[in-house]
């Protein structure tokens, strides 16, 4: 196999490779193997002609695409691996020649990871994040607990539905008295305060009780998504059918034995303090750590690929929508609810993907220049950890790892020991 290598663009590279014809002919016999139940041939019971009469009648390219599927992706990877390239994602493959007794020769135009010129990173100035517990948040922490104990239960029929409570409604909306699609539903169970309906519909309901009849008058934002409800005003007619509220527990030593191994409230607190100035400091250290990466990240210079911001602007939206679910939400209803298209998220999460690659880049160049590697005993501590977290034992744990997971695992363990390195050389105020 023989690699030229032939740089298009900035970091972008184009590498043409010529695979011998007896690899690519490999690569035929397996193409043929694989589809010769799928050709029919005149004197031969389906699937059992020879490939000579198939390619006779097919003709040899029925069995170019299999073939170059099989053999170009292996060339690839050869190649990236001889000249030494940093692909960051998939290429654009051209074939340039192929057919029986030649050598098959192709192109592969690939977006590389960009050289980070370095600037100052040692003995940074930065002024170290206090980490500052009161009184005043471990409340907050508690009732937030409390909140989590309370049960939902059905209110009085009299009882005025409040900010918080759950209204379980009919509902119907209607543009210039005409019903319009999506605008109905029965029995649905919406939180007041939540922001699942359209700005002003919530509000409108608290003070109603069950058995009431409401008109609650609206207007879709001008940039909703549906072109014949865009800033339209609407009234939809509502019929609240449940109230529900919360009932919360009385908070005394039996609630503090009933939620934890404590026997009293005191000192559930008092582990409570303890577990969020663990966090405090955690969050203290995070905030340095970044304040000290940023510094770090404006002295170097870099052009970062539209490719790399893309991929890491996925990985936001993803994260997102995850968080979003987990408040019973999701992204296409919070972009329903605010009026926002798919473009305006993109934009929104763009300047945070942008930082985050940058970030990288500055600290792999700084493991790379510092040759800070990670060891096999490093690993291993680490996957013990990851493991306990998933509450599995580890063996089983090591058995279910992807070769994804594992890279993933040694590169966060590299730039945590990046990130120490960078903190032991700072200056702290």
């Amino acid at each position: 196999m023989n690699v030229k290598v032939e740089n298009i663009e900035k970091n972008v590279v184009q590498l043409e490779i010529e695979v011998d014809a007896e690899k690519f002919e490999e690569g035929m016999q397996k193409s043929f193997i694989k589809n010769a139940s799928k050709f029919n041939v005149a004197g031969f019971r389906k699937g059992k002609a020879p490939r000579k009469m198939v390619e006779r009648v097919y003709g040899e390219a029925a069995l170019y695409e299999e073939a170059i599927n099989i053999v170009c992706p292996e060339a690839y990877e050869a190649a990236v691996e001889e000249t030494k390239i940093d692909p960051v994602d998939k290429p654009e493959v051209d074939i340039k020649q192929i057919g029986e007794g030649q050598n098959l020769i192709f192109t592969a135009k690939v977006t590389v990871r960009p050289e980070v010129e370095l600037g100052e990173y040692k003995g940074i100035e930065i002024e170290k994040v206090e980490a500052n517990v009161s009184d005043e948040d471990v409340e907050t922490e508690f009732k937030a607990i409390v909140e989590k104990s309370a049960r939902i239960v059905t209110a009085a029929d009299d009882r005025e539905i409040q900010d918080g409570d759950i209204a379980v409604i009919d509902f119907e909306g209607f543009i210039d008295e005409v019903a319009f699609e999506g605008g109905k539903g029965e029995n649905y169970s919406l939180k007041i305060g939540s922001g699942q309906f359209i700005p002003g519909f919530e509000e409108q309901l608290i003070g109603a009780k069950a058995g009431d009849d409401i008109d609650v008058n609206v207007s879709f934002p001008e940039n909703y998504g549906k072109e014949d409800l865009n800033g339209k005003s609407a009234l939809f007619k509502v019929t609240v059918n449940e109230v529900k509220m919360k009932e919360y527990p009385v908070i005394d030593d039996e609630f503090a034995k009933d939620i934890s191994e404590f026997e009293t409230l005191e000192e559930y607190k008092a582990d409570l303090r303890k577990k969020i100035e663990l966090k405090a400091e955690q969050r203290a250290k995070h905030e340095t750590e970044t304040a000290l990466l940023d510094k770090i990240t404006e002295n170097a210079t870099v052009e970062i690929p539209e490719v790399m911001i893309n991929q890491q602007i996925e990985v936001l939206i993803r994260d997102f929508d995850m968080r979003l679910r987990y408040q019973g939400l999701d992204i296409k209803r919070y972009m329903e609810a605010y009026g926002i298209g798919e473009a305006a998220i993109i934009e929104q999460f763009k300047p945070r993907a942008e930082g985050d690659v940058k970030n990288q880049l500055v600290i792999d160049k700084i493991a790379a220049v510092e040759n800070i590697e990670m060891t096999d005993e490093e690993f291993d501590e680490e996957v013990v950890k990851i493991a306990e977290n998933y509450k599995q034992e580890v063996e089983e744990f090591k058995k279910h790892l992807k070769e994804d997971d594992i890279e993933y695992i040694k590169k966060d363990l590299v730039a945590q020991k990046t990130i120490r390195f960078l903190m032991e050389n700072a200056k702290q105020a």
